[in-house]
Parts: C-alpha cells; sequence; structure tokens
C-alpha cells in the first residue's frame, strides 16, 4: 500500500464517489484511480467500497474504518512537511489563510501587514469563501489556519476559538428619514426594504433569528457577500443597509452614508479562529493568530488542540 492510493481513497469520499471528477481533481486517470483502489483492497482483504457493476455506490462498513485510518495517516504526512519546512526554513515559509471576504477586507489586513513586519520570509495566501469553504479548506490542508463568523463550531475535525466579537449597523443615505433615528426598531427595519450579507455570510442568521423572533417578515430587495456592495446598492437607493460595523470604521464623517449600532437588535456575532484538529503548527501560525487576539496565545492553542480547553474559553 501506498500514499497515492491513499489520497485517491480521500479524494474519491470527498467527490462523491465520482472517479471521473476525483481522477480531474488529482490530474490523473479514471482507470489508474480504480485499480489502485483495487489493489489496495486485495491487499487489504475487504471492500472498501460497494460496487454495482463498475460504479461505486457506497462506503462499506470496514471501508469506514480504513477512511478513518487514512484521515490520520494523511494528517500525519501533512504535518511531517510543516516540521520539516519550520526547523530546514525556521522563520520562512507560507502561510495560507482560509476567510470571508469581509474578515479579509476589514478585519486581516494589518495582522498580516504586522506578520509580515515580523517574518518578512513567510508569503501570505489568502483563500477567500463561504464559511463552509473556509472549513473544507482546513480539513483539506489548503489552509493552516482559517477565520469566519458561520459555521466553524459546527464542522467536526475542527478545534476553534473565538476571536473577536462584533455587532451590524443599519446604513442609510444621509437623506434617508432613517438617518435621524438614533435606535431603529424592529418595525421601522421590516417596513423598508433591506440590502445585507447572503443568508451563509457574516451574521446574517442573526438577523433572520431576530426577525423571527419578531414575527416579522424582512423585505430583502438584494443579496450580497461583499459590504462594499452592499453600501453601493445603498447609495443608490436600493434599500436600508444591514453590514458589519467593520465595513464601516473606515468611513468618514459627514460623509453621503449614516450608520447607526444594531446590536440592540441582532446581539452580538463572534468571529472565530479554526485549525485542523491534530494539525501541527509552525511558529508563525502561533505569532500570526495573537496578531489577531492577544488571547489567542500559543499554550492556549495548544491546550485546544489537545482536547483541553476549547469550550472554556469565551470572550
Amino acid at each position: 500500500m501506498n500514499l497515492h492510493q491513499f489520497r485517491f481513497v480521500q479524494e474519491a469520499v470527498r467527490r462523491n464517489l465520482n472517479l471521473t471528477e476525483t481522477a480531474k481533481a488529482l490530474h490523473t486517470s479514471q482507470p489508474g484511480i480504480s485499480k489502485a483502489i483495487l489493489e489496495l483492497e486485495e491487499e487489504l482483504g475487504v471492500d472498501i467500497f460497494a460496487r454495482h457493476g463498475k460504479r461505486i455506490r457506497r462506503v462499506t462498513e470496514p471501508g469506514q474504518l480504513v477512511l478513518k485510518s487514512i484521515e490520520l495517516i494523511m494528517r500525519e504526512v501533512a504535518n511531517l512537511k510543516r516540521i520539516g519546512d519550520e526547523f530546514s526554513k525556521q522563520d520562512a515559509g507560507t502561510l495560507s489563510i482560509a476567510t470571508t471576504h469581509s474578515q479579509a477586507r476589514y478585519f486581516l489586513p494589518e495582522p498580516v501587514a504586522q506578520l509580515r513586519r515580523r517574518f518578512p520570509k513567510v508569503q501570505v495566501v489568502l483563500h477567500q469563501g463561504t464559511p463552509a469553504d473556509v472549513a473544507r479548506m482546513l480539513l483539506d490542508d489548503v489552509a493552516e489556519i482559517g477565520l469566519a463568523t458561520e459555521s466553524l463550531t459546527e464542522v467536526e475535525g475542527l478545534v476553534s476559538l473565538p476571536c473577536y466579537q462584533w455587532q451590524h449597523v443599519i446604513v442609510v443615505p444621509a437623506q434617508h428619514p432613517l438617518a435621524q433615528v438614533e435606535r431603529v426598531t424592529m418595525d421601522q427595519l421590516a417596513a423598508e426594504p433591506l440590502v445585507t450579507y447572503h443568508p451563509t455570510f457574516s451574521g446574517r442568521s442573526r438577523l433572520d433569528a431576530a426577525f423571527a423572533r419578531a414575527r416579522l417578515k424582512p423585505n430583502i430587495a438584494l443579496e450580497a457577500i461583499d459590504a462594499d456592495v452592499i453600501k453601493t446598492y445603498v447609495r443608490l437607493g436600493m434599500g436600508v443597509g444591514v453590514v458589519s460595523e467593520l465595513a464601516v470604521r473606515d468611513d468618514p464623517p459627514g460623509g453621503d452614508l449614516v450608520s447607526h449600532p444594531a446590536g440592540h437588535l441582532f446581539g452580538p456575532n463572534t468571529s472565530r479562529v479554526a485549525f485542523k484538529r491534530g494539525a501541527y503548527l509552525r511558529l508563525f501560525v502561533y505569532a500570526f493568530s495573537e496578531l489577531l487576539s492577544d488571547r489567542l496565545t500559543r499554550p492556549l492553542i495548544e491546550r485546544a488542540m489537545s482536547g483541553h480547553g476549547e469550550a472554556d474559553y469565551t470572550l
């Protein structure tokens, strides 16, 4: 047995047992993958997959156990590479960060710049996507550290810790009637067309939950993943914007948009940092975590990664 066989099995499961898609993802041939998996099954003496003719239909019971072992092996292979990188290059390497657009645009620039000043030989790669994409990139070893507001606490195989809290703000043109209202109500919002985040981004679930509790139905005029896009459509009169407070932090006072805090309506949101459970974290990963929050110390992260202290840490 070899690592190629393990990688083929692992990727086949990720691709919903579609060997054609598996071959494309791994830049190889479908017959080669089929042959390698059959050879592994023959060597192990069990069927990893149940088949109908030549098509794979499902993972067998022993196959589930094989998959767990393969996950452990591939995780440790990735760890070996990171250990080698750290001790051969010391303060050099690549830090891959998986995050959402809002985090990349509004929160990460300063910590990334500080990291580069401290570790000038470290290349930073930002992978942007939905919170679900962030979780998948961590599990697939595409990224070493992830940052998002939604989803990260729900994914098996990840360790996540709270990073910082934020609230939504309501954004309207300066001439809008709500611009003069200091404390906007749910009834007032329900009467307006809203321009806000897509349901999978930036605490949108809290907005939906708040309207549901108030037994009101929001009039969503436009959804987007980018707060700058939301603000652009607010300027055009499409509706009242609801965005992260980070998105208006640098807006000049007296500008064409007016923002009001909305924490009293939707509550606080917590953005979380996540790592793949059991992964080996290099020195500059710990350093970057501390730049994100001074409470994310190396001892805290090490305790969480070992299965202790993760649930006890709160902001």
